[in-house]
């Protein structure tokens, strides 16, 4: 598959995680991991993304053209501290049959406070609707974890409904419909 184009936005690079740097990360091999992303990674990004890299690498082993859909580095490019990811955000999958997509987000704690996930997740959308029409959204996060539905909040997310994940726990969702551009 050909590399999958960055998303920028005012501050921040998304580069898409492709399989050899996912499978690098689930080695915990952070070397070739920094060399194929391009930037420094996180020491404990392998444990934060467990789960989502046991998923990840599957969809892209089965289904390569899904690589522009899911994860996503976010790289922040600092002066003093040169490029590094401050955390991820992506899709679970490409539109599903009714044209939704579900989008997900990890900011380093650091980071957090910041608008970075505001940013990053408004960038995402408006990828997803400028180059496939995408604008119905889905998110979930935990009940107590109130930063992420405040930004949520900010894209006239409702909350639709609650689940349990089974890695997760007891979550909220939240849909978005007719989404678009400064909506």
């Amino acid at each position: 598959m050909p590399t999958v184009p960055s998303i920028l936005t005012p501050r921040f690079e998304l580069v898409s995680m492709s399989l050899p740097f996912m499978e690098a990360l689930a080695r915990r091999d952070l070397g070739a991991a920094e060399h194929l992303i391009g930037a420094k990674v996180p020491t404990q990004m392998p444990d934060d993304l467990k789960h989502f890299l046991e998923y990840r690498i599957v969809d892209l082993t089965v289904e390569p053209s899904w690589q522009p859909w899911l994860g996503r580095a976010i790289v922040i490019d600092d002066a003093r501290a040169g490029r590094q990811v401050i955390g991820s955000v992506g899709f679970h999958a490409p539109p599903d049959t009714s044209g939704q997509v579900e989008i997900g987000y990890r900011i380093e704690p650091e980071f957090r406070r910041q608008g970075v996930a505001t940013e990053v997740v408004a960038a995402l959308f408006e990828w997803a609707w400028r180059e496939h029409g995408v604008t119905r959204f889905r998110a979930s996060t935990s009940p107590d974890n109130v930063a992420s539905q405040g930004v949520l909040a900010k894209f006239g997310f409702v909350q639709t409904g609650s689940q349990t994940d089974e890695y997760d726990g007891a979550e909220l969702v939240f849909e978005r419909e007719d989404w678009a551009p400064s909506s």
